[in-house]
């Protein structure tokens, strides 16, 4: 473990997720002189399968504030009154406005879930498995109004492997961020980070996803089927179609990059196992599959679809 800083910096946290929790850990261990953190309320609209940055904050005796906007004139007063040198971001899900940018004296810094100036935005995890990339990483970088385009401090990267899920990568994640905080924040305090001027036309920017976002085109090759059923695969809300009356949930899926049996779109049991045919003329296995709310065994899928699902891409979708 690096040395903690010699003089304690005064510092507010944004937080939440795991990420949160973890880079708000590294600033304790590091001996960060935490003031004030501020989070969001779990919704009871959103499956939480991750730990609490507002437990963490009250186990360490830190004051825990939970407001509707950030940017309220009084969240910003009591930043303010906090005299923070420094205000870290660690996902959480809203922009800091300029009010709150300008009170630290020594800045304002986050870490974001992408190789920035790739995946600047939302869900970036998600949206780099969707889009097939064998790598991806975490970012800490300068705030200014524009989201995720401060100057960058440091990255480190770690791979996806073709059937990592996005919860998968994230576990990856949370080492990666807590990793490169240890190494980084001593170097920084002591001066010796150089800030390099974000690149922003050699990246991109996305929105965030909704669950309607998971719905299966079977159009599409047989890797991309895959990729989105993996993006958004439990914990998030999962990839489905509708065929006839019958929806139908793919919330696993492996490739290992088999030739279909069949040219035309379909699902059926091969030796125990649900495979997918696709119209690229490959095929994956599907590992959870959901059948009108109901996981389905190779006894439901017969009694609902015989012995093939047989899949027309122009109607159903």
């Amino acid at each position: 473990m690096t040395s903690h800083p010699e003089a304690v910096s005064r510092t507010v946290v944004f937080a939440y997720h795991d990420i949160g929790v973890r880079c708000l850990e590294v600033l304790l261990e590091l001996g960060f002189e935490i003031s004030l953190v501020v989070t969001h309320p779990d919704s009871e609209s959103e499956a939480i399968w991750f730990d609490s940055v507002a437990e963490v904050a009250k186990r360490n005796r830190i004051p825990v504030i939970t407001p509707d906007s950030a940017n309220s004139a009084a969240v910003i007063e009591q930043v303010a009154q906090c005299n923070p040198e420094f205000i870290f971001s660690f996902y959480y899900r809203q922009i800091l406005g300029q009010e709150l940018l300008d009170i630290p004296t020594r800045g304002a810094f986050n870490v974001h879930g992408s190789l920035l100036p790739k995946y600047r935005g939302r869900v970036p995890v998600n949206w780099a498995i969707i889009h097939g990339e064998k790598e991806t990483g975490v970012s800490l970088h300068r705030m200014e109004i524009k989201p995720d385009a401060g100057h960058l401090l440091a990255q480190a990267a770690v791979s996806i492997l073709r059937n990592d899920t996005a919860y998968d990568v994230f576990q990856k994640l949370k080492c990666a961020a807590e990793n490169l905080l240890v190494e980084v924040l001593p170097e920084m305090l002591a001066g010796r980070v150089i800030e390099m001027p974000m690149k922003l036309e050699e990246g991109s920017y996305f929105t965030g996803r909704k669950p309607e976002d998971g719905r299966i085109n079977w159009k599409l090759p047989a890797r991309d089927i895959h990729n989105l059923i993996r993006a958004v695969a439990p914990p998030y809300p999962g990839a489905f179609f509708n065929t006839g009356s019958h929806r139908v949930e793919v919330l696993g899926s492996y490739i290992r990059g088999e030739r279909a049996a069949s040219s035309e779109p379909g699902i059926y049991v091969e030796d125990g196992r649900f495979q997918a045919d696709c119209s690229d003329g490959q095929r994956f296995m599907i590992t959870h599959l959901v059948i009108d709310g109901s996981k389905a065994d190779r006894t439901l899928f017969h009694q609902t679809f015989g012995e093939r699902m047989i899949i027309d891409p122009e109607c159903d979708s």
